[in-house]
């Protein structure tokens, strides 16, 4: 027998379209994997010819008929008339099931797991009879209490499975139920179909991320969405992103968190936990994202917008975080993996208390092998149930420390995912530090597979592009992918080991880089303590919104400036949802806590800042017109090189300090196209104007502008854009503070 290969037993498609409404807990009204044909002595399993074969209980414990499990299958799974539960622990002596109706926190069955149906440290059993639909479950486990041993068994202690599939309780986002700190688990069954739609699978150069929070995105009245804050709610808004031309979609943290955590009140605001970087189960999508209940069906909406995705040639990305836990420290709550192992999966001091690499009381362990294995399982059980398209990893870097904290040269986890035959095709983005002061940019162990967020371009590129000129030999090298970090004898794989971005969740969105000089982050109750103070921003004279409107013009420039560079560096580009129109969190740069219209997305401002919308459509639209800036081509049959960096001086190619303006060329030869691609892009962050001369193209090419931020808007063959065709070698203006984007083009003999 081949085991938890149960599957087989569920027919694609079986599920019904109707979805259960808030309030429906009945059993009779759910009708998606009803177990009503199988009879209660007897289970199914598929063995290796196909054919089912019949399993019968062989023991009774607490009036339960009961066998040995499948103890390769971790977490609960359903099989035909029985559900199977599997579950280890290093340190426990025993263990017992618990069974719990709706809603209750009173098991109404305690099953122990017989001794002789432990293998090495693995309790598996098969318990007939049970549905699905009618039970909650969780753990009891008995063991040694020694804090200062990172021992805390208690076999009072109610757990939730470690890889539970659906947690229960928090379904309605805001509200938990009781106030007992337990959590319990659902039986799922994974018959979702998903027809003929597969993974676009999509190259690094030809990505566009945008990244957004599920509820953030569309929790505003403004949004116009039936289902707002939910994964319905973002899949209508699909045709929105498809018309903005991005696409990889990364969701902040969508594994199960409790939005409760430390709830609080500051200045008549309640805050939370909004983010979701506070993960309670790795394996279990958020239920309160969800626009119905899923009983049993836990994921189906996620699923649902996930292929929706894929169906329009769109990627997924989630954010996940392995770096720590909601079980905070030894202050924190008991929700799992404390009461499992808490000595294996946390770092601990000699002393029994937890590390703090995360900055949030506790840290994964997670160069252990059993929490490798966790989450090894854990991801490739996305990829495989939900087709998740990859991963961005917060605080990588935690990923990388041995058991005792220090940083590992050849870390096994890093290696173990860059190598795993599952995640071959799958993405892996790191970011590349963490809370105890690793930062790894430009030497995360990649090993041919991970790719960056290069926070080396987001700092530097802020920096240049607010008017510190004298940064441009920086500039140069992130704008052309950043060849000085992401080298092949280091292992990375040159410019798509780089995901490039000006601004993401973490910090000022972009109408904030260029509104503030300071954060201010009062109503997040620190006295504005949090949050980073590295920011770069520059707030163009002005502290915060102004009716002035030079300062506004000037604001709506640099904004336009930063797009344009972002779009037109190597690497991956990575945009903030609600960037493209000027969104503003009024300064906060951690509103990880703000339930509110600090975090909504106001979508009204598309139509206030139109003008900053179709400026970021249009320049995702040229950088998928331009394959030379993506990735190399082969050589352009005019002789230009695949990257050039040019200055004042055609021909001069030094960029030093004392540089105001620069220019980078990408050309190849296109073969889609048959035909050299050629662009160029010019940027002066001085606040005057200066004069470049362009690269001399042969004689039947001429340049033309496709943007010049010194204007309102984007040119098109307009009389402002044939004032700057030429053929090159000439002298051209651009404007204080302004970027310039050329394409090249054979010039037309009619």
């Amino acid at each position: 027998m081949i085991a938890g290969a149960v599957a087989g037993q569920e027919i694609a498609g079986r599920e019904t379209a109707g979805r259960e409404t808030a309030g429906q807990e009945t059993a009779g009204q759910e009708t998606a994997g009803r177990d009503t044909e199988e009879p209660a002595d007897c289970a199914g399993i598929i063995a290796p010819g196909g054919e089912c074969e019949q399993m019968e209980p062989l023991d009774e414990v607490s009036g339960f008929r009961i066998r040995p499990g499948l103890y390769g299958s971790n977490g609960a799974t359903a099989l035909p008339g029985a559900v199977n539960f599997t579950v280890h622990s290093h340190g426990a002596y025993s263990c017992e099931l618990l069974l719990y109706h709706r809603m209750e926190n009173s098991p109404y069955a305690v099953i122990p797991f017989p001794e002789k149906y432990r293998v090495g440290n693995v309790y598996s059993m098969i318990v007939f009879g049970l549905k699905i639909t009618e039970f909650e479950y969780a753990y009891r486990l008995d063991g040694p209490w020694d804090p200062s041993k990172g021992l805390l068994f208690d076999r009072t202690k109610p757990l939730l499975d470690p890889y539970a599939k659906a947690i229960t309780g928090q379904s309605v986002w805001g509200v938990k139920r009781g106030d007992e700190d337990q959590y319990h688990a659902r039986v799922v069954r994974n018959n979702f179909d998903w027809k003929d739609v597969f993974r676009p699978k999509l190259s690094m150069s030809d990505s566009i991320i945008y990244e957004m929070h599920v509820r953030g995105f569309t929790h505003h009245p403004s949004s116009g969405v039936e289902n707002p804050g939910t994964f319905a709610g973002l899949m209508e808004k699909i045709p929105y992103l498809k018309e903005l031309g991005v696409t990889t979609v990364e969701l902040m943290p969508i594994f199960e968190f409790d939005e409760t955590q430390d709830r609080r009140v500051v200045g008549g605001k309640t805050l939370c936990d909004f983010w979701g970087y506070n993960t309670v189960s790795f394996f279990a999508p958020n239920t309160s994202y969800t626009a119905a209940d899923e009983y049993n069906r836990e994921g189906e909406e996620l699923k649902t917008l996930i292929k929706e995705l894929h169906e329009n040639g769109m990627e997924i990305i989630l954010d996940v975080v392995f770096n720590h836990t909601a079980e905070g420290n030894e202050h924190g709550p008991v929700i799992s993996f404390k009461g499992f192992d808490n000595n294996i999966y946390y770092m601990l001091t000699p002393e029994g208390y937890y590390y703090n690499f995360s900055g949030c009381g506790n840290t994964l362990n997670c160069n252990h092998p059993i929490v490798q294995e966790m989450i090894v399982e854990c991801l490739r059980y996305w990829v495989t149930s939900y087709h998740v398209d990859g991963f961005r990893f917060d605080l990588a870097s935690i990923l990388g420390r041995n058991e005792d904290g220090t940083p590992m040269s050849n870390p096994p986890l890093l290696k173990r995912l860059a190598f795993d035959p599952l995640l071959g095709d799958t993405k892996l983005i790191a970011e590349a530090w963490d809370a105890g002061g690793l930062y790894q940019v430009g030497s995360f162990p990649a090993f041919c597979h991970w790719a960056e967020w290069n926070g080396k371009y987001r700092d530097e590129l802020r920096s240049y592009l607010k008017g510190e000129y004298w940064l441009a030999p920086q500039a140069v090298k992130r704008i052309t992918g950043s060849p000085d970090l992401y080298r092949s004898d280091k292992e990375y794989q040159g410019y798509n080991s780089s995901v490039n971005f000006i601004t993401c969740h973490d910090g000022f969105t972009l109408c904030d880089l260029y509104s503030y000089n300071q954060k201010h982050n009062e109503a997040n109750g620190w006295n504005n303590t949090d949050g980073s103070d590295d920011n770069r921003s520059w707030n163009c004279g002005t502290e915060g919104p102004t009716d002035d409107e030079v300062v506004n013009r000037l604001r709506m420039k640099l904004m336009k400036n930063a797009c344009a560079v972002l779009m037109c560096s190597r690497g991956t580009p990575m945009l903030l949802a609600g960037d493209e129109f000027g969104f503003s969190k009024q300064g906060n740069n951690n509103t990880y806590c703000q339930d509110n219209e600090l975090s909504w997305l106001d979508w009204g401002l598309i139509k206030k800042n139109r003008e900053l919308f179709l400026f970021f459509k249009q320049m995702i639209h040229f950088r998928k017109k331009h394959r030379s800036i993506r990735c190399e081509l082969g050589a352009a049959k005019c002789g230009f090189p695949s990257v050039g960096t040019y200055t004042s001086d055609s021909w001069d190619v030094s960029v030093t300090n004392e540089t105001k303006t620069v220019g980078i060329l990408f050309a190849g030869y296109d073969e889609e196209q048959e035909a050299d691609d050629i662009v160029f892009l010019a940027v002066n962050p001085y606040w005057e104007e200066q004069v470049i001369r362009l690269p001399k193209l042969p004689a039947h090419y001429a340049w033309s502008v496709e943007a010049d931020t010194s204007d309102d808007g984007v040119s098109h063959d307009t009389s402002h854009a044939a004032a700057h065709t030429a053929a090159g070698n000439e002298p051209c203006r651009i404007g204080a503070r302004s970027v310039l984007v050329l394409a090249a083009s054979e010039r037309r003999t009619d």
